[in-house]
């Protein structure tokens, strides 16, 4: 197999009889040997009917069914994990990530690069959606020390050593692009074309976004616990500072410490950042929790043509 889609479908089913044609249209011109791989991710809206009705057509579309709705890199990692081609491609089923970039990333990686990144020079994307995956990767840089370049999604092609890399990334919390880019392996970003939405809508919220980052910091940082760390030492610095402060006051000018205010107002500071900090102990706990009960990241219901 010379190339293989990888994409994960969940609403957008107006736009898979389209994605189908121009794949095929695209991907002819690389190589016959070639297969689609859709990964329906329980999506409501009748897409997997049309996914059967596509593998029925051709062989080289394959279709597999997720037991329930996973999340969209739960879906990825299904798909990773049939891929069989000497090339991988993921992208999105909307038709944002046009089919007709491929050949530029194919043509790319064929110049001696393991992953080929596509670099949306104008996101054709709201601005509060643009606004929301600003400042979800500013976050995820600043706490996992890294750079997160907003213009780059989960489209690029990736050779079959990294594909194979990444699928030994078997923890629960998954970013497909983060570990793309944890792996190494030579690299480059290449400009392509963002096409306008034109079906369904995106299924990331707020909500979802912030969701999403608290996963990746826990997962792949211990940042939070080193700041919590540094916090509590400054702040036990600061209290032994104006203890002596208030010592030193009292034998040099007799003046004593009165009222209940400041004396409450700083126990329930104190109490709200002890809480806040075990919070975060808390979520690294659970993370650890949910990897030891070694659950499988996915099921699957049905597959066509696998």
């Amino acid at each position: 197999m010379k190339i293989s889609v990888v994409s994960p479908v969940y609403g957008c089913k107006e736009s898979l009889f389209e994605l189908y044609e121009r794949l095929v249209e695209t991907l002819s011109q690389i190589s016959n040997q070639f297969e689609i791989i859709f990964v329906n991710d329980a999506c409501p809206q009748g897409s997997w009917e049309r996914i059967v009705m596509l593998c029925a057509r051709d062989e080289r579309v394959k279709g597999i069914n997720l037991s329930r709705n996973f999340g969209q890199h739960y879906a990825i990692t299904a798909g990773l994990d049939h891929a069989k081609g000497e090339w991988v491609v993921v992208m999105d089923c909307d038709l944002q990530d046009k089919p007709e970039e491929i050949i530029k990333l194919y043509n790319t990686a064929r110049d001696g690069y393991d992953i080929v990144f596509g670099r949306r020079v104008e996101r054709q994307d709201s601005f509060f959606k643009r606004l929301g995956s600003r400042a979800f990767n500013r976050v995820l840089d600043y706490f996992t020390d890294s750079k997160h370049d907003n213009s780059i999604a989960n489209f690029g092609i990736y050779s079959h050593k990294v594909i194979e890399t990444i699928n030994r990334y078997r923890e629960h919390s998954r970013d497909f692009l983060l570990f793309a880019q944890m792996v190494g392996f030579k690299k480059i970003e290449i400009d392509i074309e963002h096409a306008a939405r034109v079906y369904g809508s995106s299924s990331y919220n707020l909500s979802k976004l912030i969701r999403l980052a608290i996963d990746s910091i826990v997962s792949h940082s211990n940042k939070p616990l080193r700041l919590s760390i540094q916090l509590g030492f400054f702040i036990a610095l600061g209290s032994l500072v104006y203890a002596c402060w208030l010592v030193l006051r009292y034998f040099l000018y007799g003046t004593a410490t009165e009222g209940w205010t400041s004396l409450m107002v700083s126990m329930f500071f104190m109490f709200g950042l002890l809480f806040a900090i075990i919070g975060i102990v808390g979520l690294y706990i659970g993370k650890i929790f949910d990897e030891v009960k070694r659950r499988p990241l996915y099921i699957i219901q049905e597959t066509i043509n696998l």
